[in-house]
């Protein structure tokens, strides 16, 4: 598989507003009174060498020494991610019962005081806290804090980062867990992708080396994204960290839907033999690694396969003011409560002291971890977004594309983002880069404008004859799912031999006039009608042997959904086409894509008309397997 060079996107978008010496670092020219790089590198080394005594009270039982805080400054986000919260919701505490800026900075003080020097603000989502940056600037100014950090989703950070630079921000993660607009924009149910790159822009801009990416990993979601986030590390000051899905309250964990370092390991390896491992800091959380030559690196979050608990050394305070001693467990503390009771710095000591002295040595595991109940993640930081059932949205390859040509009469996201990052430069656009940056053959992105004359078709990267049609293949006068006495039964394929299996079905959506229109103009409410039914579809041909009882579980190789306006049927044409080896076929998961697609277009469209016609599902075309060939005439 070759090498697909991501990276020189984001290093031509992000290099033009970036000032660079001769070898390729970033030289930022800071503000007055900005603290640059260079003079919070030296407080660091003053405060190394002028360490106080480690406080007893922040030393457990085994040794642990917690001199890293995370402060939830809210629980509020501006994004509605759809993997984030438990489905239900989440109720919000009320205002009164939140810490207050000057409770947040008392317990700051405190905990300094003993021997914290890193503090990490996060969420919900920090950023849309209004004192946000008078609250850094507080913080820079305790005697021994050495790290002032942010965990944020990156849609303010362009235009908060000089001020939050200014009053003392040392290091910055951003959440991105695609790499795809469309998707983004499917999974968060807002706009602002293009906000996120303006984020990391602004951060490799002012000198932030590295910038850390958190991508939370989920099998079927984005784990084909994998090799594309590395790629990224290659001319630009990143540290992507994949993060093993976690299970909170609400998000229903399934073991099934976790990637676990070793595998994503092993796939970054195939691509990258020569990967190499760097050394592990003290009470890191991550595994980290390079490819020799990349300005970047990756790290492993392992919570799940390989915990760290014995170096932990963290420590969090939730927006209501509880003390977390352990992510994973659900013994809280109130600090809050006991500060407004007016407890003494002392008394406020011995009850952390105890909440730190019953922390136990390592997390419950897993599978234990799943059953426990526990804050939702929204509730104790945006640190992780995680749910057990992605939304239906496909894992969309780099290497291969889906291309919508048309949809007349649409603003060009591409067109946007070329606009936005003007003046990038570089002789070679990767597929990835084509996307965001509108250059090269067209992409798959049913908000491309055309012009007026333009067929307003979906179409396939690959041209295809037309199905031939041939004779009848050889069928069975026996039902082969119900075993002798009529119950129903799996079909054993362990003795089947595997073969090239591919299957194409498809479905007509009869939408009527109005809700036509408003498609094809991409002017529905819920967003771009097309782009969500394809995605539906191609997650449904991966999901359906969980919605067919009786179906086997297929490893597809390959899923295409293609929709095609036709405005003298007011109607949308959908095609699924799959692809497998294997000992069974592909029909059901063909026939899924394109019936799922369908539904998904009623759902976009049901606000406007519910007279909405779904219908003729039907297989096209199939081959291989012991029954033959099949072709719709």
């Amino acid at each position: 598989m070759a090498a697909r060079p991501v990276s020189r996107m984001l290093q031509r978008v992000l290099r033009s507003s970036v000032r660079s010496c001769s070898s390729g670092a970033p030289v930022t020219q800071h503000r007055p009174g900005e603290p640059s790089q260079t003079a919070l590198s030296r407080r660091r080394q003053f405060l190394r060498e002028h360490a106080a005594p480690f406080s007893a009270f922040l030393t457990d039982s085994f040794g642990r020494q917690h001199s890293y805080l995370r402060i939830s400054l809210t629980e509020k986000c501006n994004l509605r991610c759809q993997y984030c919260m438990p489905e239900e919701g989440v109720p919000l505490t009320p205002k009164a019962d939140l810490l207050t800026t000057e409770e947040i900075l008392t317990l700051a003080r405190l905990f300094v005081k003993e021997g914290v020097d890193k503090i990490r603000l996060t969420g919900g989502e920090p950023l849309i806290r209004p004192d946000v940056v008078d609250i850094v600037a507080q913080l820079h100014r305790l005697e021994g804090l050495r790290t002032i950090g942010i965990t944020t989703n990156g849609i303010n950070l362009a235009r908060l980062l000089p001020q939050l630079q200014k009053a003392g921000l040392s290091a910055i993660n951003i959440s991105l867990d695609t790499l795809v607009p469309a998707k983004f924009e499917f999974i968060v149910r807002r706009k602002g992708f293009h906000k996120v790159m303006e984020g990391i822009h602004k951060a490799i801009e002012l000198g932030y080396s590295p910038v850390k990416v958190n991508c939370v990993v989920m099998r079927g979601l984005n784990e084909d994204e994998l090799l594309d986030f590395v790629a990224l590390t290659e001319g630009l000051p990143l540290d992507v960290r994949f993060i093993e899905y976690m299970p909170f309250d609400g998000n229903k964990w399934n073991f099934k839907k976790m990637v676990s370092y070793k595998e994503m390991l092993d796939t970054l390896r195939q691509q990258w033999p020569e990967l190499e491992k760097l050394p592990e800091e003290e009470s890191s959380t991550a595994k980290a690694f390079k490819v020799p030559g990349f300005r970047g690196q990756v790290s492993f979050i392992t919570s799940m396969s390989e915990h760290f608990c014995g170096t932990c050394n963290r420590l969090r305070i939730t927006a209501d003011g509880n003390l977390k001693v352990c992510l994973f467990g659900n013994s809280e503390v109130s600090l809050r409560d006991h500060l407004r009771a007016g407890a003494s710095e002392e008394e406020l000591l011995q009850i952390i002291g105890a909440a730190v002295g019953r922390k136990k040595r390592q997390h419950a595991g897993m599978f234990s971890i799943a059953q426990m109940k526990n804050r939702p993640m929204i509730l104790i930081e945006l640190l992780l977004m995680l749910q057990d059932s992605p939304p239906a949205i496909p894992s969309i390859s780099s290497q291969d594309p889906f291309r919508v040509q048309g949809i007349g009469h649409r603003v060009s996201f591409s067109n946007q983002m070329a606009t936005l990052w003007k003046g990038c430069r570089g002789p070679r656009t990767s597929l990835l880069a084509q996307r965001w940056l509108g250059s090269g053959p067209p992409q798959r992105h049913c908000s491309s404008r055309l012009d007026s004359d333009t067929n307003p078709k979906c179409l396939s990267a690959v041209s295809r004859a037309p199905a031939t049609p041939s004779g009848p293949p050889p069928t069975s006068d026996q039902l082969t799912h119900v075993d002798a006495e009529g119950r129903a039964a799996m079909v054993d394929v362990g003795g089947k031999p595997d073969t090239e299996r591919v299957a194409v079905a498809s479905a007509v959506v009869l939408l009527g006039p109005v809700a036509f229109k408003l498609v094809q103009k991409n002017q529905l409410k819920k967003g771009d009608a097309l782009v969500v039914a394809q995605l539906a579809g191609v997650q449904a041909a991966k999901q359906t042997s969980q919605l067919i009882p009786l179906c086997h579980h297929v490893a597809l190789s390959h899923v295409e959904v293609q929709l095609e306006l036709d405005s003298t049927r007011h109607a949308v044409g959908i095609q699924a086409s799959c692809r497998a080896r294997g000992p069974t076929g592909v029909e059901m998961e063909a026939l899924t894509a394109a019936a799922v697609a369908a539904l998904t277009l009623y759902d976009m469209c049901k606000a406007v008309s519910r007279d909405i016609v779904l219908g003729e599902i039907k297989l096209i075309s199939k081959t291989g397997g012991q029954r033959g060939d099949f072709h719709r005439t």
